[in-house]
């Protein structure tokens, strides 16, 4: 165990951990989540695709959605940042273990199911219960944050029931509430972008009033609040 502490420059959109400074892992984070999930989506929602699409996609799914997702949680960990490091880590491991599995599928190791994919469906309910409770966590952050993940949560629980009961207009629809979700993932990412850039909130994100003063930087002589960390 060490302690750690830590403070929020806004002026640069770092965050200063004792003497080493760490990028805001939501910009990232989210830049990831909302590049990989629309391009899987928009093939859930029918716009485009054929039987080979989902192995196209594989490698971008897997490092960009995936990996990147999951580095970016690490680094919340390292901002001290238990919400950011819980969703992006979730939802980075599930991608990777996604884009495993599709290349599983075209070696040839594993058989895709023909019919309903159960496993995949519940694998996507407790994915879809942590976002959720994520979305009711991101009530203390702002009003961006919580549609981004409970959008999330609502494509990732359509998306459960449809691969156990293979109902394939349940699909579609979560493939739509996932686009939705990587739009408002991208927005909330460049508004989180513009204000560390510009050391003020240009893009409105709603956030909760007893939040407001987080990203501020410290006044002088203010000693950073210290936090145990493992």
């Amino acid at each position: 165990m060490f302690k750690m502490t830590s403070t929020n420059d806004p002026a640069t959109g770092m965050v200063a951990t004792n003497s080493r400074r760490v990028s805001v892992p939501w910009i990232l984070g989210l830049y990831s989540l909302a590049a990989a999930t629309f391009i899987v989506a928009a093939r859930m929602a029918g716009w485009y695709g054929g039987p080979e699409s989902q192995f196209l996609l594989l490698p971008f799914a897997a490092v960009l959605g995936g990996l990147t997702q999951l580095l970016a949680g690490m680094w919340a960990v390292e901002a001290d940042d238990a919400l950011a490091a819980a969703m992006l880590g979730t939802w980075g491991s599930f991608w990777i273990g996604y884009g495993i599995l599709n290349a599983l599928f075209l070696s040839g190791k594993l058989a895709e199911p023909p019919g309903p994919f159960h496993e995949l469906g519940f694998w996507f309910a407790p994915l879809a219960l942590i976002t959720w409770m994520g979305a009711l966590a991101a009530v203390a952050e702002s009003v961006a944050l919580v549609l981004t993940l409970a959008f999330l949560a609502s494509g990732a629980t359509l998306a459960s029931v449809a691969n156990i009961g293979l109902h394939g207009g349940l699909m579609t629809l979560a493939g739509w509430f996932f686009i939705l979700s990587a739009a408002l993932a991208w927005y909330t990412a460049t508004a989180l972008l513009f204000e560390a850039t510009s050391g003020r909130e240009l893009w409105p994100l709603g956030r909760a009033s007893r939040r407001a003063g987080r990203h501020e930087a410290p006044r002088p002589h203010q000693e950073a609040p210290a936090h145990r960390v493992g």
